[in-house]
């Protein structure tokens, strides 16, 4: 009897071993055409970065700033690809070419000040799911992250900036609509660790939310008197590209597309570059803050 207990005590062992070795291996591999895998929020992977990400994001560079060490910006174009975003009033513009436009500027002030590091989550006409979008954030460090979008609205007249703010209410409903329509986007996790995604999820503090929410304000102190804003600019939700990032980020909405005055704005060097520099001050306070 006593050797019994022992042979069944032996076997439990043993299957609880193949369980955590199990549990460790699903952890860490990657299913066909998830090459992006698993990073842990905030996880620094300096150097090798396109031993893990998919051949679409292979090409992510990181523009150095003059002093090295500093916080690393993870600027991410709305749309791209297959998905043109909102289309211009004018009919000769789409969102993605915008957000893009805006991004490289961005990233081009940002670099010739030289006090944060940069990298572009597309750098071209490049389609990325939301969840790919933020894996970059996470895989990179991101020290701080600001999605860059121009969208439309059913109201012709309506115009301005808003910058939206992680948070697990909406401010309104208006918010609320944005944010169903934006996680909508090629929101697609692979099954492998859709758990996993699910989890991380659930990890965003409320220090993540209150930071996303001062750099969202902060970026609408820099923009007042040469931005022009919504009426109550400052808005959140719960994005689902912010609350995977793993770092605080806000959804900057730079202008309606659907507003001939905005359109024409966010197309003309000169105005596009008063958004830009706003968005400079603003990351750059921002970064010194959280160091």
């Amino acid at each position: 009897m006593r050797r019994s207990s022992a042979r069944i005590s032996l076997i439990a062992l043993i299957v609880l071993g193949l369980v955590a070795l199990a549990g460790a291996w699903a952890l860490t591999r990657k299913a066909p055409g998830d090459e992006l895998g698993f990073a842990v929020a905030g996880e620094a992977r300096q150097g090798g970065l396109s031993l893990a990400l998919a051949p679409a994001v292979a090409d992510v560079a990181i523009t150095e700033a003059r002093t090295p060490g500093r916080p690393l910006v993870v600027i991410d174009p709305g749309h791209g690809g297959k998905d043109g975003g909102a289309p211009g009033a004018s009919g000769t513009a789409r969102e993605k070419d915008v957000t893009l436009l805006i991004a490289r500027e961005l990233r081009e002030e940002l670099a010739k000040r030289g006090r944060v590091r940069i990298a572009l989550t597309r750098d071209g006409d490049t389609f990325l799911t939301l969840d790919e979008r933020a894996a970059i954030a996470r895989r990179l460090g991101a020290a701080l992250f600001v999605a860059i979008h121009a969208d439309s609205a059913p109201n012709a007249q309506a115009r301005g900036a808003t910058a939206y703010s992680l948070s697990e209410v909406a401010s309104d409903a208006d918010a609320e609509m944005l944010a169903e329509r934006q996680n909508g986007e090629g929101a697609v996790a692979s099954a492998t660790d859709a758990s996993l995604r699910a989890l991380l999820s659930d990890l965003a503090t409320r220090d993540e939310m209150d930071a996303s929410a001062d750099f969202a304000l902060r970026i609408i102190r820099e923009g007042r008197g040469t931005v022009l804003l919504r009426p109550e600019p400052h808005r959140f939700a719960s994005f689902r590209v912010l609350r995977r990032s793993g770092a605080p980020a806000v959804l900057f909405e730079a202008g309606y597309m659907s507003n001939p005055q905005d359109e024409a704005t966010l197309l003309d060097p000169v105005k596009r570059g008063q958004i830009v520099k706003a968005l400079a001050r603003a990351i750059e306070a921002q970064a010194a803050v959280g160091r």
